[in-house]
């Protein structure tokens, strides 16, 4: 196959951050996508429905005239968030979905949940209204492995809370491991899943063997490659459960290439060529654009895109893109490790911005 032409897919997870890195990053995602919901886990946190309208305009100032893309605003769920006030957001526009991390699971995550208990009022809202939780699905206690933590959180967390509130629409966030997938396909279908472009390609042998490689390093953490294949199964099963959240997250290197390194995998750039690289090694093609265009939409209630976009497969392999500059310092694009031989042509005026080659800058 040479071409293949699809809706015009969405982004279900991604991070824009703010000020010059955000106006660096953003058109990346606003080229190929036509919507995205972006995570509110900023400094300091998008928390009231007017931080929300506050980031949404920034969003849209540092967005090109010629980009057609509509940002898919989400609370960050406090221990003090009001209810009437995440209601009033979901009800009159400003915010999509209300996003849940345990306190200390990732990036800006200080401010997070550390008992559910304490929620329960914003939850039980949410499910009367019908608004999503998106959640970090990861324990954070310290005498639990890292490489558990998903399954963990699965037992003592997301299983007790669903049971609580069998109504309340839950997205689980960049799903890992076998267990995340098992268990959102034995749910009902108000519980969907995202899936990472990073974490269909790598495991944690890309992290780890032969020397540490930060740019790899992410949260959750890539797991043993008999999860990544789960994933690949789940994403290319046609299951409208799960769909695309690229957790595009970017950091500059000094902050990834460091003694504590930053957790994040910046993807926005190539994620539709390696997605679709994916999807042709499994013979599933013809069911990538279900997985990046329709099953999120669906999800969430919103009308499917009318334009497409076409992908073509070329003979031989792009160049790498090696990173970008912005203006907070330089970020590494994601290498899958593969040759890149999928493009996506634009339309006139869509097309990103230009990617600095491995060694040229």
């Amino acid at each position: 196959m040479k071409t293949l032409t699809i809706t015009r897919p969405d982004d279900w997870h991604v991070h824009f951050r703010d000020g010059p890195m955000m106006h660096a990053v953003l058109p990346h995602t606003s080229a190929d996508f036509a919507r995205a919901i972006v995570m509110p886990n900023l400094e300091p946190p998008v928390v009231t429905k007017a931080d929300a309208i506050a980031y949404r305009t920034r969003i849209l100032a540092a967005l090109p005239s010629e980009h057609d893309f509509t940002p898919l605003m989400t609370l960050y769920l406090t221990e003090s968030t009001e209810p009437d006030d995440l209601a009033a957001a979901f009800e009159e526009g400003v915010a999509t979905a209300v996003k849940l991390y345990p306190a200390g699971a990732t990036t800006n995550s200080a401010s997070g949940v550390r008992d559910i208990d304490k929620v329960m009022p914003a939850l039980e809202r949410m499910a009367r209204i019908g608004m999503p939780l998106c959640v970090h699905g990861e324990v954070t206690d310290s005498d639990i492995d890292i490489f558990d933590r998903e399954a963990v959180f699965i037992e003592r967390v997301l299983d007790p809370l669903c049971r609580r509130l069998p109504e309340l629409r839950v997205v689980m966030e960049h799903v890992t491991t076998k267990d995340g997938v098992d268990y959102v396909a034995s749910q009902p279908e108000n519980m969907g899943a995202t899936i990472t472009t990073h974490h269909l390609i790598i495991n944690r042998n890309a992290v780890l063997a032969g020397g540490i490689r930060p740019h790899y390093y992410c949260l959750p953490v890539a797991k043993r490659d008999s999860h990544r294949l789960a994933l690949r199964n789940a994403a290319t099963s046609g299951d409208k459960r799960f769909f695309l959240g690229t957790d595009s997250a970017p950091h500059v290197d000094a902050a990834k290439q460091t003694a504590c390194g930053c957790a994040g995998i910046f993807t926005a750039p190539n994620t539709l060529a390696c997605l679709a690289h994916v999807f042709e090694e499994e013979g599933a093609l013809d069911r990538l654009e279900a997985f990046v265009s329709f099953n999120g939409t669906d999800f969430y209630g919103l009308p499917r895109n009318r334009t497409k976009i076409v992908l073509e497969r070329k003979d031989t392999p792009l160049a790498p893109a090696g990173h970008i500059e912005t203006g907070d310092g330089t970020v590494t694009v994601f290498d899958p490790m593969f040759p890149i031989q999928w493009n996506v042509a634009h339309a006139a005026g869509t097309a990103p911005p230009s990617l600095v080659a491995k060694g040229t800058a």
